[in-house]
């Protein structure tokens, strides 16, 4: 075989064919586990070292613009890549098909524990998993504090964004508002104090090229162009429209599902910094507003979410299962069709939006991701969200180990347990999967034993 020959065979092909792509999405629809971190790992493995679909450089630029924008960045990242390889129907596919087959699993998991959550053997493996999700909530604000947080003033929004949502009760979108506000005036007045970069270099060494190479042009689908982007912004706006007026329609305003399809779609404007960042959003409508599930019901279903493959913010899932099957607006004979419809209804509004801004904005927000105007506000809305997250853990840590009540007894069983899920994904980086898993079976062991 002559070199040209063998050159030829170790070439990548010119181009992805839909049927290989697809088989793909629906493989890491099943697979991606881990939260945002892992799902971007096994992408980038996949993608760029292995099957050399995308280079590194083009895969980090793809990255950095889903990270900039409001929704699960991992999610939001295969959408990229599927609408850059094969257009429209690309994008659709891939961040669908992450998406869809958690939906199935949450669906039956919801109900599973809804149904059966009384049994010895469900509570005693969400004893365990209650402290486990403390700590994987506190290993986020580490994650994002040390992302983000390099200096006094981005630290100052941190610890201004704890106080106001611990102490004074505001609302989270009013704390996004203000958070922004200041970013935009510190890229006016201290921009270098917001210039924080990205933690995702490149690998490094020598590849074969990628079928979208570093030299690729930009194809003709994904250049800017203010009519098509009037265009995805009409239809939408109608696939937001069209359910929800039909829901309205149907059953009224103030019925379970229109109010979740509301709520929902404002929840899914506000998920920067990943859904952890949204959770005290969701906390305050779906448990102390709308009642739809109590709060050691939201911690539940947030081990739930990280047990799963697909986005954690599939954790609204199950708070609309959980809220259709208690509201039970069917009726007491089809409470799991009442769940299953409110949490394919919720997931619709919360996913939409994420669509929409891969599809039609995606080509502007690229042009403007350098520009400290734009990341500024950003910057320091990531930074806001860190003090959120650490509201959060304190709200987790309030409930797990004070179950009575503060007036009541400290539970130590379950404070252990989070101090040693705590070390093993702090100090020993360890999977979420394992440590919910280890500490589901201890805290078995202990209900078990008692």
């Amino acid at each position: 075989m002559t070199s040209a020959t063998a050159s030829n065979v170790e070439a990548p092909p010119r181009t992805v064919r839909f049927s290989d792509a697809l088989g793909f999405w629906l493989k890491l629809g099943f697979i991606s586990f881990g939260g945002p971190a892992g799902q971007i790992a096994i992408m980038h493995r996949e993608l760029v070292d292995e099957r050399r679909w995308i280079s590194e450089r083009r895969f980090l630029h793809a990255l950095n613009y889903c990270m900039v924008l409001p929704g699960p960045e991992a999610q939001q990242l295969a959408t990229y890549i599927g609408w850059l390889m094969h257009r429209t129907w690309g994008g659709i596919v891939a961040g669908a098909l992450f998406v869809l087959p958690s939906l199935l699993i949450l669906i039956l998991l919801s109900w599973i524990y809804i149904a059966h959550g009384e049994q010895p053997w469900v509570a005693g493996l969400f004893y365990g998993i209650k402290p486990a999700v403390t700590a994987i909530v506190v290993q986020a604000v580490h994650r994002i504090g040390s992302r983000v947080l390099k200096n006094a003033w981005l630290w100052t929004i941190a610890v201004a964004a704890f106080l106001a949502i611990t102490w004074l009760k505001l609302p989270f979108p009013l704390i996004v508002i203000a958070a922004a506000l200041a970013g935009f005036l510190g890229s006016r007045f201290a921009p270098e104090k917001f210039r924080v970069n990205s933690s995702h270099t490149a690998a490094g060494g020598k590849q074969m090229p990628a079928i979208i190479d570093d030299d690729t042009p930009v194809p003709e689908h994904a250049r800017f162009r203010w009519q098509r982007l009037l265009r995805i912004a009409v239809i939408g706006l109608l696939l937001w429209i069209l359910p929800m007026s039909f829901l309205v329609l149907q059953f009224g305003w103030d019925h379970t599902l229109s109010q979740m399809g509301w709520f929902f779609t404002k929840a899914a404007m506000l998920t920067f910094g990943g859904a952890y960042a949204v959770l005290p959003y969701v906390y305050q409508g779906a448990v102390t507003q709308y009642a739809w599930l109590t709060p050691a019901q939201m911690i539940d279903g947030l081990a739930l979410g990280e047990t799963t493959p697909g986005p954690l913010i599939m954790v609204v899932t199950f708070v609309g299962f959980v809220g259709g099957y208690v509201k039970a607006w069917l009726g007491a004979q089809s409470l799991f069709l009442a769940g299953a419809i409110a949490a394919m209804v919720v997931t619709w509004f919360t996913f939409l939006p994420s669509f929409l801004f891969i599809l039609g904005g995606g080509p502007l927000v690229e042009s403007t991701h350098n520009e400290v105007r734009v990341t500024a506000p950003l910057t320091a809305i990531t930074a806001a969200v860190a003090g959120v997250i650490a509201n959060l853990a304190v709200f987790f840590a309030w409930h797990v180990f004070w179950p009575s009540g503060i007036e009541g007894s400290i539970d130590w069983r379950s404070v252990l347990i989070a101090l040693a899920a705590a070390v093993a994904l702090l100090r020993y980086r360890q999977g979420v999967v394992r440590v919910i898993v280890a500490c589901a079976l201890a805290g078995l062991a202990l209900r078990l034993a008692t």
